[in-house]
Formats: C-alpha cells, structure tokens, sequence
C-alpha cells in the first residue's frame, strides 16, 4: 500500500468510514442544499436572557457578511461547562446547518475528544466570527472587530475554565499578537478576562496529520485541566 493511500485510510478511519470512494470524479449534486433549520439547543437549558441574547445575535447586520449569509452561527453547548473551543469563522457546512464545526474539521474536533472520553456536548462551541465569508476567505479586521462583542458577551456568559483557541485567526486575534500557532500552541495565556490555551484548527491536522498527536495532546491538557479528564 503506498504511503499516499496509507495516509487518505488512517483520516477516514478517524470519521469512521470503512471505505474509500471509488471515483474522485464523481459527480455532486448541483443544487444548493436547502438551509437546515439550526441546531436544537433546548438540551442545554439555555436561560431567557441567553436566547434573548442570541435572537439578537442570529439579526446581527453590523457588517457586510449579513448580505452573503446563509444564517448566522452562535454556537453551541452548556453555559456551564469548564471549556470554551473558539475557531476562526463559520465553513460552508456550518453555514448551512448554523452550528459551528459540524463539517470535516469538527468531525475532527469531536472524534478527537471522544477518543479523549469527552462527549462534544459537554464543551462549548462557537467562532470568532459568526458568519460565513465568502469562499471562507480569511476574515476581515473590520468584521472581526464588529463581531468580538458577540464573543465577548459569550465568554462573559460561560465563564469558561479554559477558553482553547484553534488556529491562527483565532488565537491570534484573542491574544492580540503577530506570532504564528506553530510557536503559540501548547501553553496558557491570560487574556480577554479568561485563561486561553492556543492549538491548531483542526482543519490544519487534516493538512497536516502529522501534527495529529500534537492537537490529540493539546486537548487531552485542557480536558483535563477543566476537569473534563481525570488527570
């Protein structure tokens, strides 16, 4: 088996799949799927004042993404848990469906942390931004600031333990620095009135499975330094 194949098998299997498709020319739908009516978040008991925030956040017209959107994603998750995972803006899966990290990067994340033993409902989801740029270009300096007080006011809500921020966009833009992931990852940083601890984005890994163990050890830190792991 080359190394190439080796590789494309040991990424499937971390979605499980048992299988390999048999053309990569294979045709794809053309329409565009239909507009999925957004995650069911009564599961987490979300109080008034935390839906009313959110209605008025799924509105939200302070930038130029509004007229591009598909709908706005929040986020996703307990108000009570220990760790916020914060990722830079919202893919054409995410778009879609309005939840953060449901296409193959949070397949990643979520796989990732149940091979850790912790259930993806039990952390909290969201982005830097809460809407799709187009062709998921990276973001905007004006459309980050217009949306940071989204996150803020999440953050402010959750309180979180640890907040991990995935990628450059994101711990960059929470830290307020120039340097790269590859040097930031992997150690605690006071900021934004909570502890953040920097990591890939999990898009990355799928470029880069190499770097697979580094994320897997950068998550099995936070979980449990919240206490999501026995440690």
């Amino acid at each position: 088996m080359s190394r190439p194949l080796k590789k494309h098998l040991e990424l499937e299997g971390l979605f499980g799949a048992d299988f390999l498709p048999l053309s990569k020319t294979a045709k794809r739908p053309s329409k565009k799927p239909a507009r999925h009516p957004g995650p069911d978040i009564s599961a987490w008991g979300w109080p008034s004042e935390y839906l009313a925030f959110r209605e008025e956040v799924l509105d939200c017209r302070k930038c130029g993404l509004c007229a591009t959107r598909t709908q706005v994603v929040f986020g996703v998750g307990p108000l009570s848990t220990p760790l916020l995972f914060v990722g830079e803006a919202p893919g054409a899966d995410e778009d879609v469906r309005g939840e953060p990290f449901v296409g193959r990067a949070g397949q990643l994340l979520t796989s990732t942390l149940k091979k850790l033993g912790v259930e993806r409902h039990r952390v909290h989801i969201a982005n830097i931004l809460k809407c799709r740029p187009p062709d998921n270009r990276t973001p905007q300096p004006d459309e980050m600031q217009a949306c940071l007080p989204w996150l803020q006011r999440q953050i402010d809500t959750i309180r979180p333990k640890v907040l991990c921020a995935m990628g450059n966009i994101a711990a960059q833009t929470l830290l307020q620095t120039k340097t790269g992931i590859t040097r930031l990852r992997g150690r605690y940083v006071e900021a934004m009135g909570t502890r953040i601890f920097p990591t890939f984005h999990p898009a990355y890994i799928l470029r880069n499975m190499g770097d697979l163990p580094l994320f897997e050890a950068d998550l099995r830190t936070v979980c449990k330094e919240t206490g999501l792991l026995e440690k």
